[in-house]
């Protein structure tokens, strides 16, 4: 678990990671380097899921490398699973993190909600309904690493 004070937004007792697959912490179906040890270090802190659609068909070999659950959406209505499974998790103890149009659901039904703008671009609806952008996923993850990021950039 992680807690965190965020000035001006309160507490959290956050115990789950949502990560988007294909854009977030993959590239052409392939991880981006540094995810999977970034990831190591917070296996134990939260517990982590993967959604994906499986677009390039690999999200099963690669969640072998990862110490997470794999949920797999039905393509059509991904945002609405995606939010389901946010829910279903605890909105209050979910962090998520993801780019596309997709994802905006459960950016802004999260916890905290981290937008990426990766290789692959970003949805302006990801963006603006994230609480927190920055430029690659290894950069959202140092945050939940190093907590004192997250909270010097969103306090009030």
């Amino acid at each position: 678990m992680i807690t965190i004070t965020i000035p001006g937004r309160g507490n959290y007792r956050l115990s789950n990671l949502v990560l988007d697959m294909n854009g977030t912490i993959a590239l052409d179906g392939e991880l981006i380097e540094g995810v999977e040890d970034r990831l190591r270090r917070l296996d134990g802190l939260l517990k982590l899921f993967v959604v994906s659609a499986d677009t390039f068909g690999s999200a099963s070999s690669l969640i072998k490398k990862l110490k997470a659950e794999i949920h797999l959406v039905k393509k059509g209505e991904e945002a609405a699973q995606k939010l389901a499974l946010v829910e279903k998790l605890g909105r209050d103890k979910t962090i998520c993190i993801g780019n596309g149009a997709n994802d905006t659901a459960m950016l802004t039904g999260a916890a905290i909600g981290i937008g990426i703008i990766g290789r692959e671009g970003a949805s302006v609806t990801a963006i603006t309904g994230a609480d927190v952008v920055v430029t690659d996923i290894n950069a959202a993850l140092e945050l939940l690493l190093n907590t004192d990021r997250l909270v010097a950039t969103l306090r009030g």
